[in-house]
């Protein structure tokens, strides 16, 4: 079987986001599985070679016409998550944007399948997409392999030094889309107090003129946190890998999530974690980690000061929660999705 992988959203600002590190993930992961009688093919331009079985898009926009309506070959499509959907007033599409969802929604009834990150994605898909359930098959992310606990002290105070980090911080790695709930979790950390910090790690924390970030910059300021809040930009992994480390708490306060990747890395580099009880978030953490109303501003405090003092516990339940997951498993589940189709 030869599956032609398309790599487009690597070569745009997709690589800095989820659906780059998806997508790079899931092809090395196919790759070091050595599946006998199985190849892969990464297609750049949509050029597909005639010896091919499938394609296999990892990239799905609802407004936007990332799938195409001709298709050459049987076809896949990984749908990570309709937030925009769940949430349509937060999201609003506009008149081209409804059109080009129709024609999406249209192209999907060509696709043979769909693979998604999580069970409460997959309601989602059948829910708001109205494919076939049987059809969508749930194959779980991983953290990559590199997310682990660093034990080298000096490259430990190296990073620590460089982005100028406090003793003792709350993380938070990812986007400030409306659904991340990232107010709440400032509101939430400004009702911490004592000697804590908040990091904040993302591209889009530096993006003065994105309207979420500007939200962000108006409450820290009324809240007088500008000491306490750290927001960094986009980091090169291995820096990111050990801000994990350095953490004392990682909190994921989203009102929804399609997966929450960023919970199994903090898990696996021994960091614990504090997640909202909402969507896939309960699904991913198991026991894990400390589950909070991110409606509930007090709640998320109790949560917060509750993971400070449960450190050592939440550590080695994290370790276990995480290791259930592996890119080797999801690349193994994705081939099983190929084989089904073919």
């Amino acid at each position: 079987m030869k599956v032609a992988l398309d790599i487009s959203p690597l070569k745009t600002g997709h690589q800095f986001r989820g659906i780059g590190v998806y997508t790079q993930n899931l092809k090395e992961a196919l790759e070091e599985n050595k599946i006998p009688d199985f190849g892969i093919e990464l297609v750049k331009e949509g050029k597909i070679s005639q010896d091919c079985d499938l394609i296999h898009y990892p990239f799905f926009d609802l407004f936007f016409l990332t799938l195409p309506f001709k298709k050459s070959k049987p076809a896949i499509v990984t749908i990570h998550d309709v937030i925009p959907l769940v949430f349509p007033q937060n999201y609003p599409p506009g008149l081209k944007g409804i059109l080009k969802f129709q024609s999406q929604k249209l192209s999907l009834k060509g696709v043979k399948a769909i693979i998604t990150d999580s069970k409460n994605s997959q309601r989602d898909i059948f829910k708001y997409l109205n494919y076939p359930l049987e059809k969508i098959y749930v194959v779980p992310l991983a953290p990559a392999p590199h997310f682990k606990v660093i034990k080298e002290e000096a490259l430990l105070n190296n990073i620590r030094k460089k982005y100028s980090l406090p003793n003792n911080f709350v993380l938070y790695v990812g986007d400030v889309n409306y659904n991340k709930n990232i107010l709440g979790l400032i509101k939430a950390f400004a009702g911490l107090k004592g000697e804590t910090s908040l990091v904040l790690v993302g591209k889009a924390f530096l993006e003065k003129d994105l309207p979420e970030t500007q939200e962000i910059e108006k409450l820290i300021k009324s809240l007088k946190l500008y000491k306490k809040i750290l927001r960094l930009g986009f980091l090169p992994t291995q820096d990111l890998v050990a801000i994990y480390n350095l953490a004392s708490v990682y909190c994921q306060p989203s009102f929804y999530e399609g997966f929450g990747l960023p919970v199994l890395e903090a898990m696996a580099c021994g960091c614990p974690v504090v997640a909202a009880k909402t969507s896939s978030l309960p699904e991913i953490c198991g026991q894990a980690a400390i589950l909070v109303d991110p409606e509930n501003i007090n709640d998320m405090i109790k949560g917060l000061k509750k993971a400070f003092f449960e450190k050592k516990s939440l550590k080695e339940k994290g370790f276990a929660q995480a290791k259930k997951f592996s890119w080797g498993k999801t690349a193994q589940q994705t081939y099983e999705v190929y084989r089904k189709v073919v």
